[in-house]
């Protein structure tokens, strides 16, 4: 359990503070003597990257807020003020937009590792379910930020996406209307979200430390998804995964880093560099990458209510999962026909991403409706029927024994030479 360790003071100083506040201890049997299991491979790295990134969101987030202006006037003018005549300010601009996208990138891998794995699993439900309240939270961030450049696709986004919530009977119109802080998309808008923005990465933060907090108390999932049984099984925290942690964090800053500093607007629009103009709609108005395979499913139901419910439930699908994955094996290593399964979802959602991208005609929105019907159906239809259906492999009897065995059943050297008969 986190929380628990053997630390003992030396000092004087540090018993003191010990005995009124036991931070040290704390911090210690959460980050260091915290028993780990000990086959965590690469994957399970992407936590460490999404608070790294998120502390990094942060910090650049305060420095350009001392030189933006929150005014429909002047906001497009102080992101060139920022661009052309602030210290490294280009550098803080594309760090903290190009961050945003690593983040989503971080953040889908971090979750398509635990559907994989099935990590949403009791008795990690709270973990899971907050970390689909940390990627809402999120999304909602990275829109309001989106907006804050006030170009042609900050404007546009912002209206087209508001304007979705009059869709909702009885309310709908009011929501709207609050969110403008008016009867159109203005500065009263621009404040709003300027605020929220502002505001929204600090909530992830502490949901981040309960989202920590949930899955130090059950223990870390792993890819057998066996529990730990003995201290065979486990290895602390450190030195082994924070430096695995680290070595992961630097090779994808790396990945980070060329395109803040080599393809610095290659995953933006060119249209957000074209000041927000009401009088000119821009020929085809998209989110952001990351919004694109909920786009898709929106545009996909020609009724704009039932578009709107349909998006919303695809993140809202998410907060049930562990009650309709019906199967006793917790890995999809070990579960044979929910791999294959796995593998059509995550192309299935990739070619959403490529659909919500391109024009809402003919044939796009065609597949578009296939592959949303496909999306909720992994959910609501595949998932209960394959823990009646499928036959899983045999478990390993503990993590030791995977670990000893290649993670196959099969001694490691043998696994590794080729069969004869």
């Amino acid at each position: 359990m986190a929380g628990h360790s053997d630390y003992v003071p030396q000092s004087a100083a540090a018993k003191w503070l010990e005995s009124r506040l036991p931070v040290i201890s704390l911090m210690r049997g959460s980050f260091v003597d915290f028993p780990t299991p000990k086959n965590l491979n690469y994957w399970w790295t992407f936590g460490g990257i999404l608070f790294f990134v998120l502390i990094a969101q942060i910090l650049t987030g305060i420095v350009l807020v001392m030189h933006y202006t929150p005014s429909t006037g002047a906001a497009f003018d102080s992101v060139e003020h920022i661009m052309r005549d602030v210290n490294f300010g280009w550098m803080l601009r594309y760090l903290h937009s190009n961050g945003a996208s690593m983040f989503f990138i971080a953040v889908y891998i971090h979750i398509f590792r635990g559907l994989y794995y099935g990590s949403y699993k009791a008795p990690r439900e709270i973990s899971w379910i907050l970390g689909v309240i940390i990627f809402l939270i999120m999304m909602g961030t990275a829109f309001m930020g989106y907006v804050l450049p006030w170009g042609q696709m900050s404007f546009w986004g912002a209206t087209v996406i508001t304007n979705l919530f009059s869709a909702i009977p009885l309310v709908g119109e009011a929501i709207v209307t609050w969110l403008w802080g008016g009867f159109a998309v203005d500065n009263p808008t621009l404040n709003r979200f300027f605020s929220l923005h502002y505001l929204l990465p600090f909530m992830i933060f502490g949901v981040v430390i309960l989202h920590v907090w949930a899955f130090h108390t059950t223990g870390n999932n792993n890819p057998t998804g066996v529990q730990p049984k003995t201290k065979q099984d486990t290895l602390p925290f450190h030195p082994y995964y924070t430096m695995k942690d680290l070595f992961a964090i630097v090779v994808f800053m790396i990945f980070f880093s060329w395109f803040a500093f080599y393809l610095p607007n290659y995953l933006g629009h060119a249209d957000n560099y074209i000041e927000a103009n009401p009088l000119v709609t821009p020929a085809h108005i998209v989110p952001e990458w990351y919004f694109l395979p909920f786009y898709a499913i929106l545009r996909a139901v020609p009724d704009k209510l039932g578009g709107v419910v349909l998006m919303f439930g695809a993140i809202a699908v998410l907060f049930i999962l562990p009650w309709l994955d019906t199967s006793k094996v917790r890995s999809g290593a070990y579960r044979p026909l929910f791999k294959q399964f796995f593998w059509i979802f995550a192309a299935v959602c990739v070619a959403l991403g490529y659909l919500g991208a391109m024009p809402a005609e003919g044939i796009y929105v065609t597949l578009s409706r296939i592959f949303t019907a496909y999306y909720f159906a992994h959910f609501l239809v595949i998932l209960p029927m394959l823990g009646f259906l499928e036959k899983p492999k045999p478990l390993p009897a503990s993590i030791s024994e995977s670990v000893l065995k290649g993670g196959s059943g099969k001694p490691a050297a043998a696994a590794a030479a080729p069969e004869t008969k």
